[in-house]
């Protein structure tokens, strides 16, 4: 029996809750915790890209995460860059539904779980396009 009476949203809640549950795993935090540390991670990461790779990267989350990711996106705004890590990190944190001190273990615990479920291809296009000091924040695949 359907969660929801809707596949589609059952789909992407059992997507949602993998991508947070490897979260878990691997940075030991709560489900709370970890939604709010994965949306504001892949938000300020959108922030670093063009509006096409925002699209193209956008198109590789479940549902549901894809909605967070782009929560008051603005593509003429975009990109934004942070050109330095601790930037970055910063920008994690002073995120609204960031909790907590952020650090850059927390982020690049989110890039390995972004390796882990995203096209391989893809992770190297978006790596590609960030500055070298914020690019090493994300472990390789």
């Amino acid at each position: 029996m359907s969660d929801t009476g809707l596949d589609i949203f059952d789909k992407t809640l059992q997507s949602t809750h993998i991508w947070l549950d490897d979260l878990k795993e691997v940075h030991r935090q709560d489900k709370q915790s970890a939604w709010h540390l994965l949306t504001a991670t892949l938000r300020t990461l959108r922030d670093q890209l063009p509006p096409d790779l925002v699209a193209h990267f956008g198109a590789q989350l479940p549902m549901l995460l894809r909605g967070a990711y782009y929560e008051q996106y603005d593509p003429a705004n975009h990109p934004n860059p942070r050109r330095d890590r601790a930037s970055f990190v910063n920008r994690v944190e002073e995120t609204p539904t960031a909790t907590g001190t952020v650090t850059e273990e927390a982020v690049s615990s989110v890039l390995r779980v972004v390796n882990q479920r995203v096209d391989s291809g893809m992770v190297d296009k978006v790596r590609n396009a960030l500055p070298d000091d914020i690019r090493a924040l994300w472990p390789a695949a």
